[in-house]
């Protein structure tokens, strides 16, 4: 990540989201947005047993993969190809419905990327109706138990089974 990144995140998050309310984290209303996309990003260069290149454009990927759901903002042009594809595979149109039942048809990376997202959500999910709540639990644990099966044990699998009823 460069200086650069974390400076267009902000940007597009604080000042250009596409509903005011998407600026602030739901659950105090008071947090900016983009610290999400910054944990996530952060979280994966932890992930040592991960090989450098799905580190390196996962915490690209997992910067960005808000910016073109709840921003005005493009992707940079500076983004590798590559990476700009995997947040277009991160971006589902028909909102968390048609992420969960589509997620299945995506590469292991995506679903993998994935899970750094649903963690941060569920760690700061408070605000979430328990049906809501349920709901996404037990897609973050699918996504848990194919991450296992196609990366081993990460650091993130570690944390989402911590946070998992």
């Amino acid at each position: 990540m460069k200086e650069e990144d974390l400076s267009y995140i902000r940007k597009a998050h604080q000042e250009h989201p596409k509903k005011a309310n998407k600026a602030y984290r739901k659950w105090d209303g008071k947090t900016p947005y983009y610290t999400h996309p910054l944990w996530c990003a952060t979280t994966i260069l932890t992930e040592t047993s991960l090989d450098e290149t799905t580190r390196n454009e996962g915490a690209q990927v997992l910067l960005y993969h808000d910016l073109l759901e709840d921003t005005t903002f493009d992707l940079p042009s500076t983004l590798e190809e590559r990476v700009r594809e995997l947040i277009k595979e991160m971006t589902f149109a028909g909102g968390s419905v048609e992420e969960m039942q589509k997620i299945w048809e995506r590469p292991a990376v995506i679903r993998l990327y994935k899970l750094y997202d649903k963690v941060s959500n569920l760690l700061d999910g408070s605000w979430m109706p328990e049906q809501k709540r349920q709901r996404y639990e037990t897609y973050t644990q699918a996504l848990c138990k194919d991450v296992e099966r196609n990366y081993g044990t990460l650091n993130i699998t570690k944390i989402a089974r911590g946070i998992l009823k």
